[in-house]
């Protein structure tokens, strides 16, 4: 036996991933759903950075970016990811990596229809990661965008949503002594059945 139990169980680890960022909205004090998400450049040189997850689909999870930014490039050049999420006050962490691509137009317009207005001007306004000269500069950009679409702006064609697809989940509890819990899953592409192994600590 594999003592898979508690926090642990079940057949679906998307499910537990719902279960654990659930349980994280009522202790974490910000944004529960920050998934740290790795790339790697053409030169195979790795990225770091927060996300945040909007939503935990069937087989997957998505979030939304500039497709234009290094974060966007290097998702397309590689197509693949990694991502981890911690959540301190539980001593709970979830890692992951797989294959990456984006959602449909459809969803990623749902989306962006349902952010505030300021922040849809604002994925206009935001050439992301690139030199900005001034706060005052973005804040013209921004103005400047209000006056073009008003309170309607469309979805920009360079921003909208990805699916990260896992081949590989690893849910981790913090114990005493160092000694934790870990249990990983893994498959061998996105339709084949899941494995699960408990770790050494």
């Amino acid at each position: 036996m594999d003592g898979r139990d508690g926090i642990f169980a079940g057949d679906d680890p998307f499910e537990l991933v719902r279960a654990w960022m659930d349980a994280a909205t009522s202790s974490e004090i910000n944004d529960p759903n920050a998934m740290t998400l790795a790339t790697v450049d053409a030169d195979g040189m790795p990225n770091a950075r927060i996300v945040l997850i909007k939503e935990v689909e069937d087989n997957g999870l998505v979030f939304f970016t500039n497709y234009d930014s290094p974060k966007g490039r290097e998702l397309e050049g590689a197509g693949k990811a990694a991502f981890a999420l911690h959540w301190k006050s539980l001593g709970h962490q979830i890692r992951g990596r797989g294959t990456v691509s984006r959602i449909s137009k459809a969803q990623s317009d749902a989306y962006y229809q349902s952010r505030p207005l300021d922040s849809r001007l604002g994925a206009w306004a935001s050439a992301q990661s690139q030199p900005l000269a001034s706060r005052d500069a973005l804040m013209a950009q921004v103005e400047a965008m209000r006056e073009r679409y008003g309170d309607a702006p469309p979805r920009p064609p360079h921003w909208g949503g990805y699916r990260i697809v896992p081949v590989e989940l690893e849910f981790w509890a913090d114990g005493a002594f160092r000694l934790h819990d870990r249990f990983r899953w893994s498959r061998t592409d996105s339709a084949a059945p899941w494995s699960i192994k408990r770790l050494s600590p």
